[in-house]
């Protein structure tokens, strides 16, 4: 079982000053070889198979290091023998090293290294240069060049919205260990830090070992987030399809955070959104604004602002982690949209006019407000907690495709556009009608069920009558009804007693029904 647990550590002054300028060297070394990569792609594939772009010379072995990304090509290991064997191979990739003509030949692919382990070799070079980066350690080095590798992967796959970014102060604020921390008590062992207290809010399990630790740097202090492992205790269990019993659809929404299949709703908590803050954060800015760069003043200014953005992340993972908590109590099987924040943040395109050439409105100072509402609401965060917290109960969590979740009738299943209003919905085909939000997620749910193949268990609840109603006896002109005719055998008609008012003194119900002729008595 693979856990992760966050502290928040307590470093001294030397300590904490040491993590500063890790930081700011681990990160001009992202920027370095992230710029190094830039540079040997367009050597490389852009602008020709060229060592330098100004003598326009080509990759060689012996003269250049381009290929791919900078640093040798090749893996050589094992004994003197195998790395003779491919030092001929790759020397006998070339034709004609005078001429320098390249034939390219399959059986050197398996051997090429790729950018990452390139780098990684490159890092002895580096110390050698720079002495002041033997103060890191060097699995942190490697493990900043697999943070790259890792962004170079998610833009690949389509995990993340852009090419990877040169990284600032803003951005670059943690580092990671792949090995040699240790744990003792209310004490973590760095290497080339150091022991280092923290508060041992949740101690670690018997029999779990520390895997990897991740520094992270935020605005009120130093958190570490550990990393833990043991192979011997099972992962979480997940239910089989045939055990669920209950399932349950989630709309998510700016009005309503999220929507349930069965009537249920989860209020915008709006956190940042909402007036008091925006004037609060908009107060703060500008007494930033008025600060003189570089100063002190400046720099507190900015440590506030930071302050209550981070007072509003923490409400907000609140907020959300109990939500998850909640519903993977409640429903064996949980279904949600698979919703594409980033497109649907994308800025409006531009409308030209063909006759003036000039640009036209194209609404982007109106959606400008929904894309605060919509990263105010985060709904991936909650997306990925409501799974976590399904697959820590055992429960089945998918995602479903968003389109025409709202517009579609779970009745006759007619998808229009016209059926839904605002929050209501109704069809124009078969005339249902119930909340659009709610509508949603009996779609999503039904969406779920048909692509996991759960056949859910009906389950009626009958209401036990203790008797049935008497049937009412027509009455004669001046008779009034009594409590039997109208209930059956059994009165369930409370007596109501007399109660005076407290203002008027007038009087309540009788305790007795009076017949008509009875009102005499009361005047």
């Amino acid at each position: 079982m693979l856990l992760g647990y966050v502290y928040k550590l307590r470093p001294n002054d030397e300590q904490s000053s040491m993590m500063d300028s890790w930081l700011d060297m681990l990160r001009a070394s992202y920027n370095y070889n992230l710029r190094d990569r830039i540079d040997a792609y367009n050597s490389r594939f852009i602008e020709g198979d060229y060592c330098d772009l100004k003598t326009k010379a080509e990759i060689v072995p012996l003269t250049c290091p381009v290929a791919g990304a900078t640093g040798y090509p090749w893996k050589v290991s094992g004994s003197a023998k195998v790395k003779k064997l491919e030092v001929a191979r790759i020397f006998g990739d070339y034709c004609d090293l005078l001429t320098k003509k390249v034939q390219k030949a399959a059986s050197i692919k398996s051997a090429k290294r790729n950018p990452g382990e390139v780098q990684m070799a490159e890092l002895p070079t580096l110390k050698a240069a720079r002495p002041w980066y033997c103060e890191i350690d060097s699995t942190v080095l490697q493990e900043n060049i697999k943070r790259l590798d890792k962004a170079y992967q998610n833009f690949f796959d389509r995990k993340q919205a852009g090419f990877p970014k040169f990284k600032t102060r803003s951005t670059f604020r943690s580092f990671t260990y792949a090995t040699g921390a240790k744990i003792d008590g209310n004490k973590i062992y760095l290497p080339k830090i150091g022991w280092t207290k923290f508060f041992n809010s949740r101690p670690i399990p018997d029999g779990f070992v520390v895997k990897s630790v991740t520094i992270r740097k935020k605005t009120n202090g130093w958190f570490v987030s550990v990393r833990i492992d043991n192979p011997k205790v099972p992962d979480f269990p997940i239910m089989s399809i045939d055990e669920v019993d209950t399932a349950v659809g989630g709309d998510m929404g700016i009005r309503k955070l999220i929507t349930f299949s069965d009537g249920s709703q989860v209020k915008n908590p709006r956190l940042s959104t909402n007036k008091k803050t925006q004037r609060l954060m908009r107060l703060r800015q500008r007494a930033l604004s008025r600060k003189k760069k570089g100063s002190s003043n400046r720099q507190t200014s900015g440590i506030r602002i930071a302050s209550l953005h981070q007072k509003i992340t923490n409400k907000r993972t609140a907020i959300q982690w109990k939500i998850a908590i909640e519903i993977a109590k409640k429903f064996d099987a949980i279904f949600l949209e698979d919703l594409k924040v980033s497109n649907m943040k994308k800025r409006c395109k531009p409308k030209k006019d063909e006759a003036t050439g000039r640009y036209l409105n194209n609404g982007q100072s109106r959606k400008v407000g929904l894309n605060r509402a919509i990263s105010d609401a985060s709904w991936y965060e909650l997306r990925k907690k409501i799974e976590y917290a399904a697959a820590k109960s055992g429960k089945i969590f998918g995602v479903v495709p968003p389109q025409h979740t709202s517009q579609e009738c779970p009745e006759c299943h007619h998808v229009d556009a016209s059926n839904r209003d605002g929050e209501k919905f109704v069809c124009i085909e078969c005339g249902y009608s119930a909340d659009a939000d709610q509508t949603g997620g009996i779609n999503i749910k039904r969406r779920g069920v048909e692509m996991t193949g759960i056949a859910l268990k009906c389950r009626v609840k009958i209401k036990k009558v203790r008797e049935d109603f008497a049937e009412p006896r027509q009455l004669s002109l001046f008779e009034t009804p009594n409590q039997p005719e109208l209930t059956g055998s059994r009165q369930l008609r409370r007596h109501c007693t007399p109660h005076k008012g407290s203002k008027h003194g007038v009087p309540g119900n009788p305790p007795t029904q009076l017949s008509l002729w009875d009102i005499e008595e009361l005047v």
